[in-house]
């Protein structure tokens, strides 16, 4: 039989948040039960899809809103978009600059292969969502992560970001709030990488997906900070809507001296060859952004309160600590036993999970450097489960040291 080749491209692709599910679903089999700390997906536990979202949807197939729609997205769409940003925030960004796209991700891919080529730099927060190091590999660039201090909450280090920005960077990227930290970046941080991007002539490209999911302290948008520096924006609908299976987001450009008007005139064409997407969706995002939002506040009280106890709880563990999260549903927390107990973050995460069932995320899927030694989990479960899981973790630390 033709062995059938296959691209280095694609057979090097990773994404460790839904790999360890692999082994997840194996031991699910015998009959254990597993704790799926792993997604960040709030609608696979006890938040909802709010009714007038989904009935919005509904509304749109039964009224014939099933045919091909623009490829940049529905004009009622980036038009709610554009209010959103300046209602929630102070951004402004025109409808004309906006981009719908199914899900964050195929944003960060379409950014990805319209800025980097072969060789190209993108700097990335360390540890990072691994998509951005994927995508930025696919299309031959080379991400390279810069230290956040997890002794900070996970602040950027300006000094290591700085001392690694060269002829070939292409972008910097921010994620505020942070996956897979939890980190809240101060206002003055973000002015401080503002100031460095402009000085390189490079763009910023600032995903801020979980910007209404924040706790004590207050989310500032990268644009509203940006002035003349060009801001690649990533939003969307999965997280504070509560629409993580329905793939919708968005790309802007905020771009006062139209810098990055080639590289938006590019991504429209990555749009064109894609079609469009989903245009029900599309209908029901409209329905989102216009409608009632009081669920997003109901969510991030009932998140808070499993934040304080999953972070309190995790310090409480020995050879465990954790930084506190200030925004998003994620904790970081590092394990100390790693590289004696145990060789890697990834032999802890696959040894916890045969023993317990509770499933976590190796830190180094996230940034081989800055994330290694610490595993990613979710607090969306309730206090309950969240209790149970812990406690097992607590188990496993005490039977391992």
């Amino acid at each position: 039989m033709t062995k059938i080749k296959v691209t280095e491209r694609a057979n090097t692709i990773e994404y460790a948040i839904r790999d360890v599910i692999v082994h997840a679903k194996q031991l699910a089999k015998t009959g254990k039960k597993i704790y799926y700390l792993n997604i960040g997906d709030p609608v696979a536990f006890d938040f909802d899809t709010p009714q007038h979202i989904k009935h919005a949807l509904i509304r749109a197939v039964e009224e014939g809103a099933n045919a091909y729609s623009p490829s940049e997205g529905l004009p009622e769409l980036r038009e709610a978009i554009s209010q959103k940003e300046k209602r929630v925030n102070n951004v402004d960004v025109s409808a004309d600059n906006i981009i719908v796209t199914s899900g964050i991700s195929e944003g960060i891919q379409m950014v990805m292969a319209a800025l980097l080529d072969t060789g190209d730099e993108i700097l990335l927060p360390g540890p990072t969502y691994p998509p951005y190091i994927s995508y930025a590999k696919f299309f031959g660039g080379k991400p390279i992560t810069y230290e956040t201090a997890e002794e900070s909450g996970w602040q950027p280090n300006l000094e290591d970001l700085k001392s690694k920005i060269s002829k070939r960077t292409r972008g910097i990227v921010i994620i505020n709030p942070n996956n897979p930290c939890g980190a809240l970046y101060e206002e003055k941080v973000v002015k401080q990488i503002l100031d460095l991007a402009g000085e390189h002539e490079i763009p910023v490209l600032s995903d801020e997906i979980y910007d209404q999911i924040i706790y004590e302290k207050k989310f500032v948008s990268t644009a509203h900070l940006a002035r003349d520096i060009p801001i690649i924006g990533f939003n969307g609908f999965s997280k504070a809507y509560l629409m993580t299976g329905w793939r919708l987001g968005y790309i802007y450009f905020h771009d006062q001296e139209e810098q990055l008007r080639e590289l938006k005139q590019c991504i429209e064409k990555e749009a064109r060859i894609r079609l469009c997407v989903n245009t029900p969706v599309q209908k029901a995002g409209v329905a989102a952004l216009n409608g009632p939002q009081q669920h997003i506040k109901e969510t991030v009280e009932k998140l808070r309160q499993r934040r304080d106890y999953a972070w309190k709880r995790l310090n409480e563990i020995d050879n465990v600590s954790c930084a506190k999260p200030e925004g998003a549903f994620y904790f970081f927390p590092k394990i100390h036993g790693i590289g004696r107990r145990w060789e890697t973050d990834r032999e802890f995460v696959l040894a916890l999970l045969k023993e317990t069932g509770v499933l976590l995320v190796h830190g180094s899927g996230f940034d081989s450097v800055y994330g290694a030694g610490h595993v990613r989990g979710v607090f969306l479960p309730p206090i309950e489960t969240l209790k149970e899981a812990l406690n097992e973790l607590e188990r496993f630390m005490k039977k391992n040291k």
